[in-house]
């Protein structure tokens, strides 16, 4: 039988009966390793799940709002949701009380599970939202907290399991929203059943073992994760484990420790990765440079994976000599930063999404070689050029339902023949493959009307060393410039070895040059007028987007 014609219910007990005695999802905590077997996470989300329903009488469709950090407990929470018929709201940890506040006036959940980390938080949100009925702490119980563990509930594991309409809301992601307050995307379980379905197709062809060790390094509030990270790896029967540090010492000796072999990540992880690895060889002796060099010119021309993780076997050991490759997904890929590690010996996959999409639109599992490619649309999908604005936009059993409390703003992307407009520019060659260059929104119109992509921009600027990071703005001049045309604005934020070596006016002298260096390489219009050298970075989303408007607000401060 296909994943499409079960219920998510039937999945979860078929997974932890198939998988009793492997762990499942697992931590690395001060006092050692926290491992949940998959009977475990089954046990603890039925005694939850049990709590709900027949103490606290949670109905059908009441959300459950949990604030924590990535741990094995909140995938027992999540389940237990679905058991008890609840829609599971994963909150960002990283927002402000107010910003938390906002998105609880919206979603009003009954019950909320907080990590002890954020249990104030969760106090003061109780007394905020008068729909919260009770918190429980996701922890083992401590002496120095009074509310009750999930630990400590009865230990009353059976439960009449609350059947739900395949149409019906699984989830209601916030999106962090680098133009606005968040909207609440709700995820049905349709939608989750047919990105499982899809990426079990996708991923078949990249993980074809029978047990995988993966680590996560993303937060479960984040849909990429909760869908990919969490949800499809369980089905495999993998074993997933968490990071409390992204320190890269950390997460290496972590990938040692637990023969790592596959990760979700976002870019920016794998660019931090590069650079640390580039800085060791930087401080290595001249002739281990001059090999590494030589060794990496060559393996361009050497197809084989195995062959190059032998050439490059002493990286790889500091992985932990298992570590075969990652899906990349949250933001585009710096494509040098994947060639780099697809030259020494691991797979980049780069993956194409969006919440809206539940969020998984496609993966490139097999197209390696074009590493700009985002692949071929997951097997369920539909995916069209708009001929007048050159959209992608979508159709399938994975788009959402819509956004929470705002159907007004659902008609705007969701068409009447019900095609998703992503607001994203691409392109889509006769093989299939998705090109994305650029967002609808960030487009730059000049005064002779061209229009410019920042991405395409960017992505130039990006390859310099000197630079940590890069925004692309269109900015209108106050005179000059007819009809409110805009001029290409860069703003640089200077890497940390420029500003050790250089005082303050050498650093923005060395910066603007390396701007006009590389903008050559563009065509001429399309070269930054102005460029900008900023102290501070940019500032950002909970999920790394940068806040461009906030970068506008700057400049023209």
């Amino acid at each position: 039988m296909g994943l499409s014609r079960k219920n998510v219910l039937m999945l979860l007990h078929e997974r932890t009966e198939k998988y009793a005695d492997k762990v499942a999802l697992g931590m690395k905590t001060q006092y050692g390793w926290k491992e949940l077997t998959y009977r475990g996470v089954g046990l603890l989300s039925r005694k939850l799940a049990h709590y709900l329903l027949t103490v606290l009488n949670v109905k059908k469709g009441d959300r459950l709002a949990i604030l924590s950090e990535s741990k094995p407990e909140y995938g027992a929470c999540v389940f237990a949701s679905v058991i008890s018929g609840m829609i599971t709201v994963p909150l960002d940890i990283k927002l402000t009380k107010y910003e938390l506040k906002s998105i609880l006036s919206d979603c009003e959940p009954s019950v909320m599970i907080a990590s002890k980390a954020y249990l104030e938080m969760a106090k003061f949100l109780q007394n905020e939202i008068p729909s919260i009925r009770q918190i429980l702490v996701i922890d083992e119980p401590s002496h120095n907290v009074d509310v009750t563990s999930i630990y400590q509930l009865p230990d009353n594991y059976e439960c009449k399991w609350s059947l739900r309409s395949s149409k019906s809301t699984a989830f209601i992601i916030y999106t962090s929203g680098t133009t606005g307050a968040p909207k609440g995307v709700e995820i049905t379980f349709q939608n989750m059943m047919a990105q499982l379905d899809d990426l079990k197709i996708a991923l078949d062809k990249i993980l074809p073992y029978e047990h995988v060790n993966i680590l996560s390094i993303l937060p479960m509030n984040h849909l990429f994760e909760m869908t990919v990270g969490f949800s499809t790896f369980l089905n495999f029967g993998f074993s997933v484990y968490y990071t409390p540090s992204l320190k890269p010492k950390d997460v290496l000796s972590i990938m040692r420790e637990k023969q790592v072999e596959f990760m979700i990540v976002v870019p920016a992880f794998l660019k931090l990765l590069k650079t640390g690895i580039e800085a060791e060889l930087n401080n290595s002796p001249k002739t281990v440079k001059a090999a590494f060099n030589i060794m990496f010119k060559l393996a361009k021309f050497i197809p084989s994976y195995r062959i190059k993780k032998l050439m490059f076997k002493k990286i790889h050991a500091k992985f932990g000599g298992h570590f075969s490759g990652c899906i990349s997904g949250g933001a585009p890929l710096d494509v040098a930063v994947g060639e780099f590690f697809e030259r020494i010996g691991i797979k980049v996959y780069q993956g194409y999404g969006l919440s809206e999409a539940s969020p998984v639109v496609s993966v490139n599992v097999d197209r390696r070689g074009d590493i700009a490619s985002v692949g071929r649309p997951l097997s369920t999908f539909q995916a069209k050029i708009d001929k007048e604005t050159g959209e992608l936009i979508l159709k399938g059993p994975s788009v959402m339902k819509g956004y929470h409390n705002h159907p007004e703003i659902t008609r705007d992307v969701i068409d009447e023949d019900g095609w998703l407009h992503t607001g994203d520019i691409a392109k889509i060659s006769k093989e299939g493959h998705i090109y994305i260059t650029g967002r609808i929104k960030n487009m730059i119109v000049l005064s002779g009307g061209k229009k410019v992509f920042p991405e395409e921009v960017e992505a130039v600027l990006e390859k310099s060393p000197y630079f940590s990071e890069v925004c692309v703005l269109g900015v209108s001049k106050t005179f000059g410039v007819k009809d409110g045309a805009e001029e290409i604005t860069a703003v640089i934020v200077p890497s940390q070895d420029i500003y050790e070596k250089y005082d303050w006016h050498t650093v923005e002298k060395l910066i603007k040059n390396e701007v006009k260096k590389l903008s050559l390489q563009l065509t001429a219009y399309k070269r930054p007028i102005n460029i900008i050298v900023r102290k501070e970075p940019l500032p950002r989303t909970t999920t790394r987007k940068v806040k461009r408007r906030e970068v506008k607000e700057f400049v023209n401060a």
